[in-house]
């Protein structure tokens, strides 16, 4: 298959009832074993690059990497770039294949959020691409703190530049090692009265897995992103492979004994969103 746009991913969801797993990408091996994972059931891929992803491999590298993966794969393939912090990095992946833009402007000003998105909105529209901005401050455990989004805002934000899903706070927070931060029901609910579009949550690793569910099922949040138990489970199979073999040298055999490990982890988190 070919890459996809976000839109067209969450247009795939059966009767719109479930949701896309945004899975956070780090290098090759965790890509193909997101794909695998998508393929074994049978539900799109979102292909996430980030800034830690970005800082380590050129995004022209990273784009061409998704493409390959996505004419390969028997499912739909989403090039997401997540966490653009400028304008300028969204239309630069725009430019080099990327399906999918995150535009991250949650910490300025609504007016100027909305002024840069709409630059982004533009670009993307003309470009075919899918657009997911962010409303409020997702925080980090440990670091800054999150900030609810607030549903009047939301609105206003939406009428404004109408970007295909809008990522929001709503207790969610980015780098949880334990799926013990539950979301603000309330809130979720809250916005969607005021936004028809889908909803993005980031931090998904925080979230209870049975509530990621009940999300997927009764809500309009259509993306959650997962990185963090992700990356766990890589670090966990790479510690493994070493420890069982002290000899082992080639980076091929090292690297390669982790696809099976992530894809089956990756699984699992798709299902518990994929309806």
């Amino acid at each position: 298959m070919a890459l996809v746009t976000l839109k067209e991913a969450m247009d795939a969801i059966p009767a719109q009832r479930g949701a896309l797993a945004g899975l956070v990408v780090l290098g090759w091996e965790d890509a193909r074993a997101y794909v695998a994972a998508a393929e074994r059931l049978g539900c799109p891929a979102v292909l996430q690059a980030g800034p830690g992803c970005r800082a380590h491999t050129p995004l022209s590298v990273l784009a061409e990497m998704f493409r390959v993966l996505a004419e390969a794969a028997a499912v739909p393939v989403v090039a997401h770039l997540d966490h653009g912090k400028t304008p300028e990095e969204c239309l630069a992946a725009i430019e080099v294949g990327f399906s999918s833009v995150m535009y991250d402007g949650s910490a300025l000003p609504l007016a100027e959020n909305i002024e840069n998105t709409g630059r982004v909105l533009e670009a993307a529209r003309r470009a075919g691409v899918s657009v997911e901005a962010e409303l409020g401050v997702v925080g980090y455990v440990g670091a800054a703190p999150s900030v609810g989004t607030d549903p009047d805002e939301a609105r206003r934000f939406i009428a404004a530049v109408p970007v295909d899903a809008p990522a929001i706070s709503a207790g969610n927070t980015h780098l949880s090692t334990s799926d013990s931060v539950p979301v603000d029901l309330a809130a979720i609910r809250a916005v969607q009265a005021e936004v028809p579009t889908p909803l993005v949550l980031h931090g998904g690793s925080g979230i209870p897995r049975a509530q990621r569910r009940q999300l997927a099922l009764d809500t309009r949040v259509m993306k959650i992103n997962i990185g963090t138990e992700l990356r766990q489970a890589f670090g966990g199979a790479l510690r493994a492979t070493l420890q069982s073999d002290p000899t082992v040298f080639d980076r091929n055999a090292i690297l390669g004994s982790i696809i099976e490990p992530v894809t089956k982890v990756a699984e699992d988190s798709l299902r518990q969103l994929w309806a």
